[in-house]
């Protein structure tokens, strides 16, 4: 399940897991106009850990998704 809310400034997109016998924790990624950032909750440490990704980052992720394993310039992608 996930979720998708429209804010002012960025679009925040929520991922519930629900379906395993292991839960992990939410994720909720926020989308602004030059960057997209992903969080989710460490419950080992008690702290949120983030990364920050490009637009140029988000971009090659997505294409990697559809990909075979190999190396790939950005120009390919």
């Amino acid at each position: 399940m996930f979720t998708i809310e429209h804010e002012f400034d960025c679009t925040v997109v929520t991922l519930l897991d629900h379906d395993t016998a292991h839960l992990q924790e939410d994720v909720v990624i926020t989308s602004f106009d030059d960057c997209v950032t992903v969080e989710q909750y460490d419950p080992h440490t008690g702290h949120v850990q983030k990364v920050t990704l490009s637009m140029a980052q988000v971009t090659e992720l997505a294409a990697s998704l559809a990909l075979p394993e190999g190396a790939y310039t950005h120009d390919l992608v």
